[in-house]
Formats: structure tokens, C-alpha cells, sequence
């Protein structure tokens, strides 16, 4: 029960993001702030992030998906592989139907804002997916280090796409709401034969310890960019410093997201394939 509820909740909070960053006037100009900061800094981060960006091609998606599939299989759980594979196919096509086809964009600013819809990112869906489905193919014991991995990863991808002005901060939310959507409602359908075989451990209270320090480095961060946002939205033309906030709390807005949703599917994938 408590995995479907998060698993609407994440549906619920994509419809959310876009609702107040991409339709209203004041979240895109909060987004256009935080490129313009960006863009203060393209070139110098630049060829830090384009190796990351790399990774969130169809190349990264093939690899990854087989080897999450691969590990479960070897494990001997079919089921597992089966749900493996549903959660990345099933996140990464929903993000390209909902960015092409659902969600629009109004037209409120002019220049690279207009238009056409890039949420969610589909580079973040391709990292968060992959990621996920080791989650869930990992035996129980293995799964809070492979959350630190796919925190890290898919943190790395998030800040990577605000660095080089590929997304803005929304589109990258709503995509690792959109793998934990898919993620927390596959835990929720798991069948008997796929719950982790009586006698794997989780080294005692190494998953709460590992889920608590990911939900509290979301916290530490998402508490410096709120105020941070919330000072850039509805004001006029922003200082060099005002870009600078806008652009921190960007990036602080999609660690803090990438922290949560992964720290939030280790919890539930524990719960829920709990041995009875």
C-alpha cells in the first residue's frame, strides 16, 4: 500500500512541477535565471559535464539495461529481471511521450524558453532508470551501496544538464519523479516468488543508515534552494549576483531531488521485498 501511494504521489508531483515552473510566468523566468547563471560558467565547466552527458545516450540505456537484467537473472530471479526491465523501458518511454505528445509549453518569455517542451529530461530518465533497476536486481544486502552508486550517478547527470544548458531544473525533477513513479509501483506489484529469499540480510540498520543520510543531504540542500528560488521568482532584470542565486539553488533543487527519489526507492524496495 504505502509503495502505491508514492508512486502516485511522484505521478502527481511531475503534473505539479510542470504546472508551476513550465506554465506559469514566474517559474519560467526563475528557470531563465538560473541559465543565464549558468551560462556565466558553460565554458569553464563544460568539459566536465560533457563526459557525464555522454552517458545518458541510447548506448548508456542499452548497456546499463542489460547488465540490471543480467544481474537478476544470474541471481536466478526471472520475476526480477521481468520488473527490471519494465521499470526502464516503462520510465524512459513515458518521459518521451509526456515531454512530445502531453505536456506543452506556454509561450510566456521570449528566446531559448519558447515552445517546445523538454520536460521531463530524458538524459536524467536514462541514469535514474538504470540505476533504479540495479535497485531492484541487487541482492537485499547490496542494495543501500548500490543507492549511494545511482544517488551519485544520477546526481552527476542532473547537475551536468543545468551545467551545459541542455534542461532546465524542472525537467530534471520531474524525471526522477518519473522513474520513481515507475519504480515504487513495480515494488508494489511484487509477487510472492519475487521477495528476497529468507535469510538475506541487510547488515542490520545499514539501509536506514544509508536512506537517512540520503534524505537528510535532500534536506540540507532543498532548505538552501527554496529561499534561494523563491528570491529570483517575480522579480524584474537581476543583477550579476542574482543569476548566481538562481543558478546555485538550480543545481541544489536537482541534487536534492536526485538524493530524495533514491534515498525514497531503497526504502520502498526494502519494504516491499521484504522476505515473510
Amino acid at each position: 500500500m504505502g509503495a502505491a501511494v508514492v508512486a502516485l504521489i511522484s505521478a502527481v508531483g511531475v503534473w505539479a512541477v510542470w504546472r508551476v515552473m513550465v506554465v506559469t510566468w514566474s517559474g519560467q523566468r526563475t528557470e531563465e535565471a538560473a541559465f543565464e547563471g549558468a551560462d556565466r560558467f558553460q565554458d569553464a565547466l563544460a568539459r566536465l559535464a560533457d563526459p557525464v552527458l555522454e552517458l545518458g545516450g541510447m548506448r548508456w540505456l542499452v548497456v546499463g539495461s542489460l547488465v540490471a537484467v543480467a544481474v537478476a537473472l544470474v541471481r536466478g530471479r526471472w520475476l526480477v529481471a521481468g520488473q527490471v526491465a519494465v521499470l526502464i523501458a516503462g520510465a524512459n518511454v513515458t518521459t518521451q511521450v509526456v515531454k512530445a505528445e502531453i505536456l506543452y509549453r506556454p509561450d510566456h518569455l521570449v528566446g531559448w524558453n519558447s515552445g517546445v517542451n523538454t520536460l521531463p529530461s530524458g538524459h536524467t530518465t536514462v541514469a535514474a532508470s538504470v540505476w533504479a533497476g540495479l535497485l531492484l536486481a541487487a541482492p537485499r544486502r547490496l542494495r543501500p551501496l548500490v543507492a549511494v552508486g545511482g544517488a551519485a550517478a544520477t546526481s552527476a547527470m542532473a547537475v551536468a544538464t543545468i551545467v551545459d544548458r541542455w534542461h532546465r531544473p524542472s525537467d530534471v525533477v520531474a524525471a526522477v519523479l518519473v522513474v520513481l513513479a515507475w519504480g515504487a509501483l513495480l515494488c508494489a506489484l511484487t509477487p510472492r516468488s519475487a521477495l528476497d529469499r529468507p535469510g538475506e540480510s541487510d547488515g542490520g540498520g545499514f539501509t536506514v543508515t544509508v536512506a537517512v543520510l540520503l534524505g537528510a543531504g535532500a534536506l540540507v540542500t532543498a532548505v538552501v534552494a527554496v529561499p534561494a528560488i523563491a528570491t529570483v521568482a517575480g522579480f524584474g532584470p537581476l543583477p550579476t549576483s542574482g543569476l548566481m542565486t538562481a543558478y546555485a539553488g538550480a543545481v541544489l533543487a536537482v541534487l536534492s531531488a536526485s538524493l530524495a527519489t533514491t534515498a525514497a526507492l531503497l526504502v520502498v524496495r526494502q519494504a516491499t521485498a521484504r522476505p515473510r
